[in-house]
């Protein structure tokens, strides 16, 4: 798959996960903003050139790319102030948000060397 394919199906089931949980608030891919889907496809880079990071590893990334962006903690997820709940250390996550992490590492596993047919 490619590195596109891999971030449609993250994004994907880690809106499924979040609706799930109670926040429908993730739009599709093809409506996502540019900056969630160059997250996603930068978490997949992540995953693809260190295969055996945890999902530790992956926040830490995430939150690394984040920050870089201008990003900072708020209690309440604002796209336009950028404040994330989830801009905390992973220890700090509540276990559904560390749920995703491992969704989204997991996805890239079963899925990184599998053809499109």
């Amino acid at each position: 798959m490619t590195v596109e394919q891999l971030a449609v199906v993250c994004h994907e089931a880690n809106r499924a996960y979040c609706k799930v949980i109670g926040d429908n608030n993730q739009p599709p891919w093809e409506d996502a903003p540019k900056w969630q889907r160059d997250s996603a496809r930068n978490g997949v880079l992540f995953h693809l050139n260190n295969p055996d990071a945890s999902p530790s590893q992956s926040h830490d990334e995430w939150l690394k790319e984040k920050t870089t962006t201008g990003w900072t903690y708020g209690p309440v997820k604002d796209t336009e102030k950028k404040k994330h709940p989830c801009c905390v250390s992973y220890d700090a996550l509540p276990d559904k948000q560390k749920a995703k992490d491992l969704l989204f590492r997991n996805v890239i596993c079963a899925l990184r060397d599998k053809p499109i047919q």
